[in-house]
Order: structure tokens, then sequence, then C-alpha cells
């Protein structure tokens, strides 16, 4: 069983893994990272989302001269009710996201990566109008942060490549 262990991580070695947040990698996705301006998103989701990404990407401040620009699409947004009780009234919604980003180089005007991405939460309907507002925008910023999350990783892929 060892001898197997051995062999096994030999050929994972062997295959030219390596992680995309090691300590070699990990400084040249962030300095990409630094280097993509983020386009205006539209409506107030979009200024969310625009924010998330501005907190995750300019860890030393926004770039004089980038070399890439992310466009993001404006967020369309589905709610759909279900957990339909006897009383035929919903108890939970689901809040579902979709965009598409689409990152530029700069230099040659070329798009070079164009992604689709949804994200999807839920939350309870309560009996307090207020309160199912409160959970609404909860599910509905925790689905934003999903989606900046989904782009930062899509991004730190592409420049870990």
């Amino acid at each position: 069983m060892r001898a197997l262990s051995f062999i096994a991580v030999l050929f994972l070695a062997a295959c030219g893994f390596t992680p995309m947040y090691a300590t070699q990698n990990n400084s040249s996705v962030k300095s990409s990272l630094d280097q993509v301006e983020i386009a205006v998103i539209p409506d107030r989701s979009g200024q969310y989302l625009r924010n998330e990404l501005i907190d995750r990407f300019y860890r030393n401040g926004y770039p004089y001269s980038p070399r890439y620009k992310l466009t993001v699409k404006p967020i369309t947004e589905k709610i759909s009710n279900f957990d339909v009780t006897l009383e035929s009234e919903a108890t939970r919604q689901q809040v579902k996201l979709k965009t598409r980003m689409i990152l530029v180089n700069m230099e040659t005007n070329e798009s070079v990566l164009t992604r689709s991405l949804t994200a999807v939460t839920s939350n309870n309907i309560l009996e307090s109008e207020f309160s199912t507002l409160i959970t609404e925008q909860s599910a509905r910023d925790a689905a934003l942060n999903d989606l900046a999350r989904q782009i930062e990783r899509q991004l730190s892929l592409y420049f870990s490549r």
C-alpha cells in the first residue's frame, strides 16, 4: 500500500501539476489581477459586484496603465417561489443571477477570455414583509459575492497558465 502511494505521488509530481496559489505563481497571478481595469457594471447589483471585484483585485491601488479590461454584462435576476404550503403560500424563494464576463487585451483589443456565470441562492419568506426583504437582499448579496469569486477564479486560472 505504501509503495502504491509513493508511485501515485511520483506520477502526480511528474505531470506538471502546480497549485495555482503556490508561492512561485502567487505573485504573478496577483500582479496580473492588478493590471485589470474593471469597467462600470450597470444597476445597483452591478455596483456591488464591481466594488467586490475592486476589493479582490487592487491590492496596491488602481492600475495606472492596465493591460486588460474586464467587462461584465448587466446582471439578470430571476426570483422563483417554491416550497408551497397547503394554503398555497410560498415559504422559500430562490434568487438566480446570471451574467457574462469578457476579458480584453488592451494592446491588441482582442477578447482573450469569455465566460457565462450563474449564482443561485435562496432565502425564507417570512411573515414580516420587512424581514423577507432583508433576507432576500442578503441572498442577493451572497450571490453577488459568489459571482465575484467566480470571476476572480476564472481570471486567476487564465493568468496562471
